[in-house]
Protein backbone atom coordinates (compact mmCIF):
# COMPACT_ATOMS: atom_id res chain seq x y z
CA UNK A 1 0.00 0.00 0.00
CA UNK A 2 1.34 3.34 -1.10
CA UNK A 3 2.38 5.35 1.96
CA UNK A 4 3.64 9.18 2.73
CA UNK A 5 4.97 10.27 5.51
CA UNK A 6 6.39 14.04 6.46
CA UNK A 7 8.57 14.84 9.13
CA UNK A 8 10.98 17.77 9.95
CA UNK A 9 8.23 19.74 11.64
CA UNK A 10 8.62 22.14 14.37
CA UNK A 11 8.67 25.35 16.49
CA UNK A 12 11.06 27.60 15.23
CA UNK A 13 11.59 31.63 15.90
CA UNK A 14 10.75 33.95 13.02
CA UNK A 15 13.41 34.09 10.55
CA UNK A 16 14.34 30.64 11.61
CA UNK A 17 14.28 27.52 8.86
CA UNK A 18 13.22 24.26 8.66
CA UNK A 19 13.40 21.14 6.56
CA UNK A 20 10.41 18.94 6.01
CA UNK A 21 10.71 15.70 4.46
CA UNK A 22 8.75 13.19 2.36
CA UNK A 23 8.99 9.88 2.59
CA UNK A 24 7.45 7.81 0.05
CA UNK A 25 7.25 3.39 0.57
CA UNK A 26 4.48 0.58 -1.15
CA UNK A 27 5.53 2.13 -4.09
CA UNK A 28 7.96 4.14 -6.30
CA UNK A 29 6.86 7.93 -6.83
CA UNK A 30 9.51 8.88 -9.56
CA UNK A 31 6.95 9.15 -12.08
CA UNK A 32 4.40 11.08 -9.93
CA UNK A 33 3.93 14.92 -9.86
CA UNK A 34 4.70 15.71 -5.97
CA UNK A 35 3.41 18.86 -3.85
CA UNK A 36 3.32 20.46 -0.42
CA UNK A 37 0.37 22.04 1.00
CA UNK A 38 -0.48 23.70 4.44
CA UNK A 39 -3.55 24.23 6.22
CA UNK A 40 -5.03 25.95 9.43
CA UNK A 41 -7.64 25.75 11.42
CA UNK A 42 -10.95 26.53 9.45
CA UNK A 43 -9.18 27.48 6.09
CA UNK A 44 -9.15 24.93 2.82
CA UNK A 45 -6.11 23.99 2.16
CA UNK A 46 -3.41 26.11 0.34
CA UNK A 47 -0.64 25.07 -2.35
CA UNK A 48 2.79 25.76 -1.17
CA UNK A 49 4.84 24.42 -3.80
CA UNK A 50 4.86 21.46 -6.62
CA UNK A 51 8.03 19.61 -8.54
CA UNK A 52 7.27 17.64 -11.86
CA UNK A 53 8.64 13.88 -12.05
CA UNK A 54 12.05 14.50 -12.47
CA UNK A 55 11.89 17.77 -11.16
CA UNK A 56 11.98 19.94 -14.60
CA UNK A 57 9.03 22.06 -13.47
CA UNK A 58 8.17 24.02 -9.66
CA UNK A 59 5.79 26.03 -8.76
CA UNK A 60 5.42 28.38 -6.00
CA UNK A 61 3.10 30.03 -4.28
CA UNK A 62 4.22 33.92 -4.44
CA UNK A 63 3.71 33.83 -0.28
CA UNK A 64 6.48 31.39 -0.52
CA UNK A 65 8.42 32.08 -3.31
CA UNK A 66 11.95 33.69 -3.22
CA UNK A 67 11.98 31.44 0.78
CA UNK A 68 10.95 27.74 0.20
CA UNK A 69 12.36 25.54 -2.44
CA UNK A 70 11.25 22.25 -3.00
CA UNK A 71 13.35 19.50 -4.37
CA UNK A 72 12.98 15.61 -4.80
CA UNK A 73 15.29 12.52 -4.67
CA UNK A 74 13.76 10.11 -6.54
CA UNK A 75 16.50 7.21 -5.91
CA UNK A 76 15.39 7.95 -2.47
CA UNK A 77 11.74 7.89 -3.17
CA UNK A 78 11.74 11.23 -0.84
CA UNK A 79 11.00 14.11 -1.58
CA UNK A 80 11.74 17.91 0.92
CA UNK A 81 11.00 21.14 1.39
CA UNK A 82 13.57 24.01 2.48
CA UNK A 83 11.92 26.86 4.12
CA UNK A 84 13.90 29.59 4.52
CA UNK A 85 13.20 33.68 6.61
CA UNK A 86 10.22 31.47 8.32
CA UNK A 87 7.20 33.93 8.93
CA UNK A 88 4.64 33.79 12.23
CA UNK A 89 2.07 32.91 8.89
CA UNK A 90 3.72 30.14 7.87
CA UNK A 91 2.38 28.29 10.85
CA UNK A 92 -0.36 25.34 9.62
CA UNK A 93 -0.15 21.53 9.17
CA UNK A 94 2.44 20.53 6.47
CA UNK A 95 0.85 18.11 3.91
CA UNK A 96 2.78 16.60 1.17
CA UNK A 97 0.74 14.91 -1.65
CA UNK A 98 1.85 12.60 -5.17
CA UNK A 99 -0.68 12.35 -8.09
CA UNK A 100 -0.39 11.29 -11.47
CA UNK A 101 -1.45 13.14 -14.95
CA UNK A 102 -4.29 15.48 -13.08
CA UNK A 103 -1.55 16.78 -10.55
CA UNK A 104 0.98 17.36 -13.36
CA UNK A 105 -1.47 19.56 -15.19
CA UNK A 106 -2.92 20.95 -12.16
CA UNK A 107 -0.54 21.21 -9.78
CA UNK A 108 -1.67 24.14 -7.20
CA UNK A 109 -5.27 21.59 -7.09
CA UNK A 110 -5.66 19.40 -3.84
CA UNK A 111 -7.89 17.79 -5.61
CA UNK A 112 -5.95 16.43 -8.46
CA UNK A 113 -3.41 15.04 -6.03
CA UNK A 114 -4.49 10.99 -5.45
CA UNK A 115 -1.67 10.39 -2.04
CA UNK A 116 -1.52 12.17 1.29
CA UNK A 117 0.50 12.00 4.07
CA UNK A 118 -0.61 12.48 7.61
CA UNK A 119 0.97 16.37 8.03
CA UNK A 120 3.70 17.81 9.96
CA UNK A 121 3.15 20.63 12.30
CA UNK A 122 5.34 23.82 12.19
CA UNK A 123 4.52 26.61 14.49
CA UNK A 124 6.41 29.83 13.86
CA UNK A 125 7.01 32.31 16.88
CA UNK A 126 7.00 36.14 16.75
Amino acid sequence: QAQLVESGGGLVQAGGSLRLSCAASGRTFSPYAMGWFRQTPGKEREFVAAISPIGGSIDYADSVRGRFTISRDNAKNTMYLQMNSLKPEDTAVYYCAGGGWGAARRPTMPSAYDYWGQGTQVTVSS
